[in-house]
């Protein structure tokens, strides 16, 4: 491969040496033909490959209980002790966000003294989606 850089570039060179000769001053840029030296194949499986790291990785999970919409001078008006109303009501199913994709549902418990959702339903990217008919 270094063979092939080295002529590419030598190639490069002469060109430019030729226009430079010439007084040519071409404001287009030229396409040139360049060959590459075939890749090996590696193996992609077994233990320590890159989908190993992935797995590993923690990825932030939203769970979002409900929306509203106000104006900003409302918005603005807020403080202490203000409540806002959602839209949904307090059974509903709250919805669980990868990123801004909604991927799953379920229900608020409490585990150990703090906030927990139990999953009910996950969304597939096709037309079925999995349940939990607890």
């Amino acid at each position: 491969m270094a063979e092939t850089t080295q002529a590419v570039e030598e190639k490069t060179e002469e060109q430019q040496a030729q226009q430079s000769a010439a007084g040519q001053e071409d404001s287009k840029a030229q396409a040139q033909s360049v060959e590459f030296s075939q890749a090996p194949e590696s193996k992609t499986t077994g233990p320590g490959t890159s989908i190993d790291i992935l797995l590993d990785m923690n990825v932030p999970v939203t769970v979002a209980i409900g929306r509203t919409e106000m104006p900003i001078q409302r918005l603005l008006q807020l403080g202490v002790g203000s409540v806002l109303k959602l839209d949904k009501p307090i059974d509903a199913p709250v919805d669980l966000y990868l990123r801004d994709s909604r991927f799953a549902a379920g229900d608020i418990v409490v585990v150990d003294g703090e906030f927990a959702v139990k999953i009910k339903e996950i969304f597939s990217t096709g037309a079925s989606t999995i349940e939990n008919k607890e």
